[in-house]
């Protein structure tokens, strides 16, 4: 209450503080959304996609395996890309990012056990779905400069290696989190700074090996160096507009609205257009570097793009991943309005998918993108979601919606803020020296 006063106290002096800080204190929100309809859509989606996939997986086991492994790297991105979020939050020991911080746990707790199991299926059709798998790996130079890895024991081991990995980091980071909640206690900061120390080299790691092992061995005489680096922009990309989509549901929602406020809001579409201009120089650097160099066994990779759909493919990817999304976030207001936001967010989510399908499918299909298998595709993908979306929706509504005794709590409510004239003033009396 003292807090709440000494803040009350300095507004008119501070009015920039009260414009950024109390803007949704001045600004109502509009009435909370009436969810009650949408509490069966993961069963539903459920249902709908497992059906579908059966009906693939018993028609085409080859189309199948492709379309799950599509869908699995999707949600991963977006749990990955959450995983990062948290680390960086402890690591730059941010204010602004305490609201999200819980919602970015959950998400990046579905890397252990959910998104594991749903690997099963990739595991289990990876002989479909990886060439190299039924080679013999010392009658091939690509395959024995990979050797053990590219292997099917090397395989198994390393994917059971990442996901041990992260739910190790995943759940440690949740873990002192939820004590911060009950004992507020340094230890549980100290812990969580720790865990992101050593977490976020082992999780550049990973992240780099598992695109290059999951996604870009689809077409294993093809290498590149960047691969890594796109794979972590186009994660980091797709969970800040999920993170940014569902912080703004939960704020009408009235759940987080003692803690966001318009500058939260902004730092997050901020970091999205960020990774937006990032994500696409990666994308042109990789492609400028293996042109350039016009070498047949590297050029190949974008010469099978060049032909049927997959053009226009290529095409919608460079105004719609980038172009697009760019200018309209470009002016400074139109990373707080919604009604541009949330299109936006949706809209990356399905350039996402896209870009995706643009790295896994032209393999199995040279010649242009297979709309004639889409349904097995959004099959996949409506299966995994709401199965993600269950086991998200069950550990959010165990915990609380944010963290309870975080050090910088009160400043992201915007309450003990200390103004830097205040500070300066207080140190020059500290020391005798008086204006």
């Amino acid at each position: 209450m003292l807090a709440l006063a000494r803040f009350a106290d300095r507004q008119d002096a501070y009015p920039t503080l009260k414009t950024m800080s109390l803007l949704n204190d001045t600004t109502p929100l509009p009435p909370p959304l009436d969810l009650s309809g949408w509490r069966k859509l993961p069963a539903v989606l459920m249902v709908v996609g497992a059906v579908l996939s059966v009906i693939g997986a018993a028609v085409n086991p080859a189309e199948f395996g492709f379309s799950w492994l599509l869908a699995f790297m999707f949600f991963l991105s977006i749990a990955l890309g959450a995983l990062f979020l948290v680390m960086v939050h402890h690591l730059s020991d941010a204010s602004w990012s305490v609201a999200t911080r819980r919602v970015c746990e959950h998400i990046a707790s579905l890397l252990f056990p959910w998104l594991a199991l749903l690997f099963l299926p990739v595991a289990f059709f990876a002989k479909h779905i990886y060439s190299w798998m039924t080679m013999d790996p010392h009658g091939n130079n690509s395959l024995s400069a990979k050797w053990p890895v590219f292997t099917m024991p090397g395989f198994y081991i390393t994917s059971a290696v990442f996901f041990g990995l992260w739910w190790l980091l995943s759940s440690r980071l949740r873990y002192w989190s939820l004590q911060q909640d009950e004992t507020g206690g340094a230890l549980c900061t100290h812990r969580m700074r720790f865990h992101s120390g050593w977490g976020i080299v082992m999780f550049a790691l990973t992240l780099t090996f598992s695109g290059v092992l999951w996604m870009q061995a689809v077409q294993y005489l093809w290498f590149s160096a960047i691969y890594g680096v796109y794979f972590f922009a186009s994660c980091v990309w797709v969970a800040l507009a999920t993170v940014y989509a569902i912080t703004v549901l939960l704020q009408r929602q009235r759940i987080l609205d003692r803690v966001l406020h318009n500058h939260q809001f902004y730092f997050l579409g901020l970091l999205f257009f960020a990774f937006t201009v990032f994500q696409a120089y990666i994308e042109f650097a990789q492609y400028f570097v293996v042109w350039n160099a016009n070498m047949p066994d590297e050029t190949f990779w974008y010469v099978i793009r060049q032909n049927g759909s997959w053009w226009w493919v290529g095409m919608v990817l460079i105004f719609g991943h980038f172009l697009l999304p760019f200018f309209v976030l470009l002016p400074v207001k139109a990373k707080t309005d919604f009604k541009i936001m949330l299109p936006v967010c949706a809209w990356a989510l399905v350039m996402n998918f896209l870009d995706l399908s643009f790295n896994l499918l032209p393999m199995p299909h040279p010649h242009g993108y297979p709309f004639q298998w889409l349904w097995l595709q959004l099959g996949c993908l409506a299966f995994t979601g709401g199965f993600l979306g269950w086991a998200f929706l069950k550990n959010f509504n165990r915990h609380a919606p944010f963290p309870q005794k975080a050090p910088r709590l009160l400043e992201a409510m915007g309450i003990n803020y200390v103004a830097p004239d205040e500070i300066s003033s207080a140190a020059s009396t500290a020391g005798g020296v008086h204006e």
